[in-house]
Protein backbone atom coordinates (compact mmCIF):
# COMPACT_ATOMS: atom_id res chain seq x y z
CA UNK A 1 0.00 0.00 0.00
CA UNK A 2 1.15 3.56 -0.73
CA UNK A 3 0.31 5.92 2.14
CA UNK A 4 0.79 9.70 2.25
CA UNK A 5 0.85 11.09 5.79
CA UNK A 6 0.00 14.78 6.09
CA UNK A 7 0.80 16.96 9.10
CA UNK A 8 1.84 20.57 9.44
CA UNK A 9 5.02 19.65 11.37
CA UNK A 10 7.22 16.75 10.35
CA UNK A 11 9.42 16.38 13.42
CA UNK A 12 8.78 15.08 16.94
CA UNK A 13 7.12 18.21 18.23
CA UNK A 14 4.43 16.52 20.33
CA UNK A 15 2.24 13.46 20.71
CA UNK A 16 0.54 13.82 17.32
CA UNK A 17 3.85 13.93 15.47
CA UNK A 18 5.30 11.07 17.53
CA UNK A 19 2.30 8.90 16.70
CA UNK A 20 2.45 9.74 12.98
CA UNK A 21 6.18 9.06 12.68
CA UNK A 22 5.98 5.83 14.66
CA UNK A 23 2.98 4.67 12.62
CA UNK A 24 4.81 5.43 9.37
CA UNK A 25 7.81 3.41 10.57
CA UNK A 26 5.50 0.53 11.44
CA UNK A 27 3.86 0.65 8.03
CA UNK A 28 7.20 0.77 6.26
CA UNK A 29 8.41 -2.21 8.29
CA UNK A 30 5.58 -4.35 6.94
CA UNK A 31 6.32 -3.30 3.36
CA UNK A 32 4.14 -0.24 2.74
CA UNK A 33 5.51 2.75 0.80
CA UNK A 34 5.16 5.91 2.88
CA UNK A 35 5.69 9.59 2.08
CA UNK A 36 4.98 12.85 3.91
CA UNK A 37 3.52 16.27 3.16
CA UNK A 38 3.74 19.22 5.54
CA UNK A 39 4.95 22.75 6.04
CA UNK A 40 8.54 23.84 5.53
CA UNK A 41 10.33 23.95 8.88
CA UNK A 42 14.02 23.83 9.87
CA UNK A 43 13.35 21.05 12.40
CA UNK A 44 11.62 18.74 9.90
CA UNK A 45 13.18 15.40 9.19
CA UNK A 46 14.66 15.38 5.64
CA UNK A 47 11.80 14.94 3.14
CA UNK A 48 11.96 14.02 -0.58
CA UNK A 49 8.99 16.29 -1.35
CA UNK A 50 10.14 19.28 0.74
CA UNK A 51 10.36 21.52 -2.35
CA UNK A 52 6.57 21.21 -2.73
CA UNK A 53 5.77 22.19 0.87
CA UNK A 54 4.21 25.60 1.59
CA UNK A 55 6.46 28.11 3.33
CA UNK A 56 6.76 28.27 7.09
CA UNK A 57 4.30 30.37 9.05
CA UNK A 58 4.02 30.71 12.83
CA UNK A 59 0.98 31.64 14.89
CA UNK A 60 2.43 31.37 18.40
CA UNK A 61 3.87 33.90 18.71
CA UNK A 62 2.13 35.66 15.81
CA UNK A 63 4.11 37.59 13.20
CA UNK A 64 5.22 41.01 14.38
CA UNK A 65 4.23 43.07 11.33
CA UNK A 66 0.71 43.85 10.16
CA UNK A 67 1.49 42.34 6.76
CA UNK A 68 2.76 39.17 8.41
CA UNK A 69 -0.35 38.92 10.56
CA UNK A 70 -2.59 39.40 7.53
CA UNK A 71 -0.79 36.70 5.55
CA UNK A 72 -0.94 34.30 8.46
CA UNK A 73 -4.65 34.94 8.95
CA UNK A 74 -5.34 34.34 5.27
CA UNK A 75 -3.37 31.08 5.44
CA UNK A 76 -5.73 29.82 8.15
CA UNK A 77 -8.70 30.01 5.81
CA UNK A 78 -7.13 28.89 2.54
CA UNK A 79 -3.63 28.18 1.27
CA UNK A 80 -3.17 28.07 -2.48
CA UNK A 81 0.50 27.13 -2.07
CA UNK A 82 -0.43 24.15 0.13
CA UNK A 83 -3.07 23.02 -2.40
CA UNK A 84 -0.61 23.29 -5.30
CA UNK A 85 2.08 21.56 -3.32
CA UNK A 86 0.05 18.56 -2.30
CA UNK A 87 -1.32 18.17 -5.82
CA UNK A 88 2.26 17.91 -7.08
CA UNK A 89 3.03 15.26 -4.47
CA UNK A 90 -0.17 13.33 -5.25
CA UNK A 91 0.68 13.29 -8.95
CA UNK A 92 4.15 11.90 -8.32
CA UNK A 93 3.57 9.55 -5.36
CA UNK A 94 0.06 8.41 -6.35
CA UNK A 95 -0.99 7.20 -2.87
CA UNK A 96 -3.67 4.59 -2.25
CA UNK A 97 -4.78 6.56 0.80
CA UNK A 98 -3.99 9.93 2.37
CA UNK A 99 -3.78 9.85 6.16
CA UNK A 100 -4.28 13.34 7.57
CA UNK A 101 -3.27 14.44 11.04
CA UNK A 102 -3.03 18.07 12.22
CA UNK A 103 -3.55 20.27 9.15
CA UNK A 104 -5.33 23.28 10.67
CA UNK A 105 -3.97 26.83 10.24
CA UNK A 106 -0.61 26.06 8.61
CA UNK A 107 -1.94 23.88 5.76
CA UNK A 108 -5.72 24.50 5.93
CA UNK A 109 -8.45 22.32 4.36
CA UNK A 110 -7.41 23.70 0.97
CA UNK A 111 -5.31 20.55 0.60
CA UNK A 112 -8.46 18.39 0.63
CA UNK A 113 -9.71 19.57 -2.75
CA UNK A 114 -6.84 18.07 -4.81
CA UNK A 115 -7.18 14.80 -2.88
CA UNK A 116 -10.90 14.61 -3.65
CA UNK A 117 -10.38 15.63 -7.27
CA UNK A 118 -8.09 12.64 -7.74
CA UNK A 119 -10.58 10.35 -5.97
CA UNK A 120 -8.02 9.33 -3.39
CA UNK A 121 -9.53 8.11 -0.08
CA UNK A 122 -8.74 10.33 2.89
CA UNK A 123 -8.69 9.39 6.57
CA UNK A 124 -8.02 11.85 9.39
CA UNK A 125 -6.84 11.07 12.91
CA UNK A 126 -8.34 13.54 15.36
CA UNK A 127 -5.59 14.50 17.78
CA UNK A 128 -7.58 17.37 19.31
CA UNK A 129 -11.04 18.95 19.25
CA UNK A 130 -10.50 21.59 16.56
CA UNK A 131 -13.54 20.59 14.48
CA UNK A 132 -15.79 21.27 17.48
CA UNK A 133 -13.86 24.00 19.34
CA UNK A 134 -12.24 27.05 17.69
CA UNK A 135 -9.31 26.91 20.11
CA UNK A 136 -8.79 23.13 19.91
CA UNK A 137 -8.92 22.34 23.61
CA UNK A 138 -12.29 23.19 25.19
CA UNK A 139 -10.49 25.69 27.42
CA UNK A 140 -11.52 29.22 28.30
CA UNK A 141 -8.52 31.08 29.70
CA UNK A 142 -7.22 27.84 31.16
CA UNK A 143 -10.54 26.54 32.52
CA UNK A 144 -12.57 23.71 30.99
CA UNK A 145 -15.35 24.99 28.75
CA UNK A 146 -17.74 23.45 26.21
CA UNK A 147 -19.69 26.60 25.33
CA UNK A 148 -18.95 26.19 21.60
CA UNK A 149 -20.13 22.57 21.47
CA UNK A 150 -22.74 22.09 18.78
CA UNK A 151 -21.59 24.91 16.51
CA UNK A 152 -21.95 27.87 18.90
CA UNK A 153 -18.59 29.25 17.81
CA UNK A 154 -19.50 32.87 18.52
CA UNK A 155 -18.94 32.02 22.18
CA UNK A 156 -15.20 32.15 21.56
CA UNK A 157 -14.96 35.91 20.91
CA UNK A 158 -17.61 36.61 23.54
CA UNK A 159 -15.47 34.87 26.12
CA UNK A 160 -12.12 35.89 24.58
CA UNK A 161 -11.00 32.34 25.28
CA UNK A 162 -8.00 32.48 22.96
CA UNK A 163 -5.43 33.96 25.31
CA UNK A 164 -7.88 36.63 26.47
CA UNK A 165 -7.67 38.27 23.05
CA UNK A 166 -10.82 39.38 21.26
CA UNK A 167 -9.04 39.48 17.90
CA UNK A 168 -7.43 36.03 18.20
CA UNK A 169 -10.65 34.50 19.50
CA UNK A 170 -12.74 36.06 16.74
CA UNK A 171 -10.30 34.89 14.07
CA UNK A 172 -10.35 31.32 15.38
CA UNK A 173 -14.14 31.35 15.51
CA UNK A 174 -14.43 32.80 12.01
CA UNK A 175 -12.08 30.13 10.64
CA UNK A 176 -14.05 27.22 12.07
CA UNK A 177 -17.42 28.82 11.27
CA UNK A 178 -16.50 29.30 7.62
CA UNK A 179 -15.02 25.84 7.19
CA UNK A 180 -18.05 24.28 8.88
CA UNK A 181 -20.49 26.26 6.74
CA UNK A 182 -18.62 25.33 3.56
CA UNK A 183 -18.39 21.65 4.59
CA UNK A 184 -14.64 21.94 4.06
CA UNK A 185 -13.92 18.59 5.70
CA UNK A 186 -16.77 16.68 4.08
CA UNK A 187 -14.50 14.88 1.59
CA UNK A 188 -12.72 13.02 4.41
CA UNK A 189 -14.05 9.47 4.43
CA UNK A 190 -13.36 8.48 8.03
CA UNK A 191 -12.24 10.22 11.21
CA UNK A 192 -10.12 8.13 13.57
CA UNK A 193 -10.69 8.80 17.28
CA UNK A 194 -7.93 7.39 19.51
CA UNK A 195 -10.18 7.54 22.59
CA UNK A 196 -13.82 6.72 23.10
CA UNK A 197 -14.08 10.07 24.87
CA UNK A 198 -13.03 11.79 21.65
CA UNK A 199 -15.53 9.78 19.59
CA UNK A 200 -18.39 10.55 21.98
CA UNK A 201 -17.50 14.24 22.22
CA UNK A 202 -17.25 14.76 18.47
CA UNK A 203 -20.48 12.84 17.90
CA UNK A 204 -22.28 15.04 20.42
CA UNK A 205 -20.90 18.07 18.56
CA UNK A 206 -22.38 16.77 15.30
CA UNK A 207 -18.98 16.30 13.64
CA UNK A 208 -19.65 13.59 11.04
CA UNK A 209 -20.95 11.11 13.66
CA UNK A 210 -21.43 8.32 11.11
CA UNK A 211 -17.78 8.59 10.01
CA UNK A 212 -16.14 8.43 13.45
CA UNK A 213 -14.18 5.29 14.26
CA UNK A 214 -12.58 4.50 17.62
CA UNK A 215 -9.08 3.15 16.98
CA UNK A 216 -6.75 3.37 20.01
CA UNK A 217 -3.10 4.21 19.43
CA UNK A 218 -0.44 1.54 19.73
CA UNK A 219 2.72 0.99 21.70
CA UNK A 220 5.52 -1.08 20.19
CA UNK A 221 7.19 -2.57 23.24
CA UNK A 222 9.34 -5.06 21.32
CA UNK A 223 12.42 -2.86 21.59
CA UNK A 224 11.51 -1.25 24.92
CA UNK A 225 13.26 -2.76 27.92
CA UNK A 226 11.62 -2.12 31.30
CA UNK A 227 13.73 -0.99 34.22
CA UNK A 228 15.58 -3.81 35.99
CA UNK A 229 15.16 -2.20 39.39
CA UNK A 230 12.81 0.23 41.16
CA UNK A 231 13.21 3.76 39.86
CA UNK A 232 13.67 7.14 41.50
CA UNK A 233 11.64 10.32 41.34
CA UNK A 234 9.00 11.54 38.90
CA UNK A 235 9.20 11.89 35.11
CA UNK A 236 7.17 14.16 32.82
CA UNK A 237 7.46 14.28 29.03
CA UNK A 238 5.29 16.66 27.00
CA UNK A 239 5.13 20.06 25.36
CA UNK A 240 5.63 22.79 27.94
CA UNK A 241 2.38 24.66 27.42
CA UNK A 242 -0.35 25.76 29.79
CA UNK A 243 -2.87 23.01 29.07
CA UNK A 244 -0.33 20.33 30.06
CA UNK A 245 -0.43 21.43 33.70
CA UNK A 246 3.31 21.17 34.40
CA UNK A 247 2.97 23.92 36.98
CA UNK A 248 0.65 21.61 38.93
CA UNK A 249 3.19 18.80 39.22
CA UNK A 250 5.93 21.29 40.14
CA UNK A 251 3.72 22.59 42.96
CA UNK A 252 2.99 18.99 44.00
CA UNK A 253 6.73 18.24 44.19
CA UNK A 254 7.08 21.28 46.42
CA UNK A 255 4.61 19.64 48.83
CA UNK A 256 6.49 16.31 48.88
CA UNK A 257 9.65 15.34 50.74
CA UNK A 258 12.93 17.08 50.06
CA UNK A 259 14.31 13.94 48.41
CA UNK A 260 11.59 13.96 45.70
CA UNK A 261 12.95 14.90 42.28
CA UNK A 262 11.22 15.74 39.00
CA UNK A 263 12.67 15.31 35.51
CA UNK A 264 10.92 17.16 32.68
CA UNK A 265 11.48 16.40 29.00
CA UNK A 266 10.06 18.78 26.42
CA UNK A 267 10.07 22.32 25.11
CA UNK A 268 7.40 24.97 24.79
CA UNK A 269 6.33 28.53 25.47
CA UNK A 270 5.95 28.03 29.24
CA UNK A 271 9.48 26.82 29.90
CA UNK A 272 10.83 30.09 31.30
CA UNK A 273 7.92 30.58 33.68
CA UNK A 274 8.07 26.94 34.76
CA UNK A 275 11.78 27.17 35.52
CA UNK A 276 11.12 30.20 37.70
CA UNK A 277 8.30 28.39 39.49
CA UNK A 278 10.47 25.33 40.10
CA UNK A 279 13.26 27.46 41.55
CA UNK A 280 10.76 29.05 43.92
CA UNK A 281 8.79 26.01 45.18
CA UNK A 282 11.21 23.08 44.74
CA UNK A 283 14.73 24.53 44.42
CA UNK A 284 17.33 22.11 43.11
CA UNK A 285 14.84 19.27 42.68
CA UNK A 286 13.46 19.90 39.16
CA UNK A 287 15.56 19.28 36.04
CA UNK A 288 14.52 20.53 32.61
CA UNK A 289 16.05 18.38 29.88
CA UNK A 290 14.55 20.10 26.84
CA UNK A 291 13.40 18.14 23.79
CA UNK A 292 14.88 14.63 23.87
CA UNK A 293 15.08 11.83 21.29
CA UNK A 294 12.70 8.95 21.85
CA UNK A 295 15.38 6.65 23.29
CA UNK A 296 16.34 9.27 25.87
CA UNK A 297 12.71 9.78 26.85
CA UNK A 298 12.45 6.04 27.41
CA UNK A 299 15.53 6.11 29.65
CA UNK A 300 13.97 8.94 31.64
CA UNK A 301 10.71 7.03 32.06
CA UNK A 302 12.46 3.76 32.86
CA UNK A 303 14.51 5.39 35.60
CA UNK A 304 11.54 7.00 37.37
CA UNK A 305 9.26 5.63 40.08
CA UNK A 306 6.30 7.06 38.19
CA UNK A 307 5.33 9.18 35.20
CA UNK A 308 2.95 12.09 35.71
CA UNK A 309 0.43 13.45 33.21
CA UNK A 310 -1.08 16.45 35.04
CA UNK A 311 -3.10 17.88 32.13
CA UNK A 312 -5.82 20.45 32.69
CA UNK A 313 -7.54 19.77 29.35
CA UNK A 314 -9.40 16.79 27.90
CA UNK A 315 -6.45 14.69 26.77
CA UNK A 316 -7.39 12.51 23.81
CA UNK A 317 -5.23 9.43 24.24
CA UNK A 318 -1.91 10.70 25.60
CA UNK A 319 0.88 8.67 24.03
CA UNK A 320 3.13 9.31 27.00
CA UNK A 321 0.89 7.07 29.13
CA UNK A 322 1.41 4.12 26.78
CA UNK A 323 5.13 4.89 26.51
CA UNK A 324 5.52 4.96 30.29
CA UNK A 325 3.63 1.72 30.77
CA UNK A 326 5.71 0.11 28.02
CA UNK A 327 8.75 1.01 30.12
CA UNK A 328 7.18 -0.64 33.16
CA UNK A 329 6.52 2.70 34.86
CA UNK A 330 3.12 3.43 36.46
CA UNK A 331 1.27 6.64 35.64
CA UNK A 332 -0.51 9.22 37.77
CA UNK A 333 -2.75 11.33 35.53
CA UNK A 334 -5.53 13.90 35.64
CA UNK A 335 -8.92 12.25 35.40
CA UNK A 336 -9.91 14.06 32.22
CA UNK A 337 -10.69 12.97 28.68
CA UNK A 338 -9.25 9.68 27.51
CA UNK A 339 -6.67 9.21 30.28
CA UNK A 340 -9.13 7.18 32.32
CA UNK A 341 -9.37 4.68 29.46
CA UNK A 342 -5.67 3.90 29.89
CA UNK A 343 -5.07 4.05 33.64
CA UNK A 344 -6.98 1.97 36.17
CA UNK A 345 -6.60 3.37 39.71
CA UNK A 346 -4.73 0.82 41.76
CA UNK A 347 -3.86 -1.09 38.59
CA UNK A 348 -1.51 0.86 36.33
CA UNK A 349 -1.37 3.96 38.50
CA UNK A 350 -3.79 6.58 39.77
CA UNK A 351 -6.22 9.25 38.54
CA UNK A 352 -6.61 12.61 40.29
CA UNK A 353 -8.64 15.80 39.83
CA UNK A 354 -7.00 18.33 37.53
CA UNK A 355 -5.49 21.57 38.87
CA UNK A 356 -5.09 20.14 42.39
CA UNK A 357 -1.43 19.97 43.51
CA UNK A 358 -2.39 18.62 46.94
CA UNK A 359 -4.43 15.74 45.47
CA UNK A 360 -1.63 15.03 43.00
CA UNK A 361 0.99 14.96 45.75
CA UNK A 362 -1.23 12.66 47.85
CA UNK A 363 -1.62 10.24 44.92
CA UNK A 364 2.10 10.17 44.10
CA UNK A 365 3.37 9.86 47.68
CA UNK A 366 2.47 6.14 48.22
CA UNK A 367 4.24 5.17 44.99
CA UNK A 368 7.30 7.24 45.81
CA UNK A 369 7.60 5.62 49.23
CA UNK A 370 7.17 2.12 47.78
CA UNK A 371 9.24 1.97 44.57
CA UNK A 372 9.04 -1.83 44.44
CA UNK A 373 5.25 -1.75 44.60
CA UNK A 374 5.19 0.99 41.98
CA UNK A 375 7.35 -1.13 39.70
CA UNK A 376 4.94 -4.06 40.06
CA UNK A 377 2.10 -1.76 38.97
CA UNK A 378 4.15 -0.59 36.00
CA UNK A 379 4.93 -4.12 34.89
CA UNK A 380 1.23 -4.95 35.11
CA UNK A 381 0.58 -1.97 32.86
CA UNK A 382 3.23 -3.17 30.43
CA UNK A 383 1.47 -6.54 30.14
CA UNK A 384 -1.80 -4.73 29.41
CA UNK A 385 -0.21 -2.58 26.72
CA UNK A 386 1.40 -5.60 25.09
CA UNK A 387 -2.03 -7.08 24.37
CA UNK A 388 -4.53 -4.21 24.12
CA UNK A 389 -2.28 -1.79 22.23
CA UNK A 390 -0.24 -4.17 20.10
CA UNK A 391 1.04 -2.71 16.79
CA UNK A 392 -0.44 -5.52 14.68
CA UNK A 393 -3.84 -4.96 16.24
CA UNK A 394 -3.61 -1.24 15.53
CA UNK A 395 -2.58 -1.77 11.92
CA UNK A 396 -5.44 -4.21 11.32
CA UNK A 397 -7.98 -1.76 12.75
CA UNK A 398 -6.51 1.10 10.74
CA UNK A 399 -6.50 -0.95 7.54
CA UNK A 400 -10.22 -1.57 8.06
CA UNK A 401 -10.78 2.19 8.29
CA UNK A 402 -8.68 2.75 5.16
CA UNK A 403 -10.89 0.17 3.43
CA UNK A 404 -14.09 1.98 4.44
CA UNK A 405 -12.73 5.27 3.12
CA UNK A 406 -11.68 3.54 -0.10
CA UNK A 407 -15.16 2.09 -0.57
CA UNK A 408 -16.62 5.56 -0.03
CA UNK A 409 -14.82 7.02 -3.07
CA UNK A 410 -15.24 3.86 -5.15
CA UNK A 411 -11.52 3.53 -5.80
CA UNK A 412 -10.05 0.14 -6.69
CA UNK A 413 -8.16 -1.25 -3.72
CA UNK A 414 -4.55 -2.35 -3.91
CA UNK A 415 -4.41 -6.03 -4.84
CA UNK A 416 -7.98 -6.07 -6.21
Amino acid sequence: MRILHVNKFLYRRGGAEAYMLDLAALQRARGDEVAFFGMQHPDNDPQPYAASFPSRVEFEPPPASFTGKARAAARMFWSSSAARGIDTVLADFDPDVVHLHNIYHHLSPSILRPIAARRIPAVMTLHDYKLACPTYQFLDKGELCQACLGGHFSQAPRRRCKGGSLGASALAAAELSLHTRLHAYATIGRFVCPSQFMADTMASAGVFPDRLRHVPHFADIAGVVPGDAPGRGIAVACRLSHEKGIDVVIDAVGRLGMDTTLDIAGEGPERGALEERAAAVAPGRVTFHGRLPGADVQRLLRGAVLACVPSRWYENQPMIVLEALACGTPVVASDLGGAGELVTPGGEGALVPANDPSALAAAMAPLLTDPSGARAMGLSGRAKVQVAFAPDRHLANLDAVYGEATDMVGRTKVGS
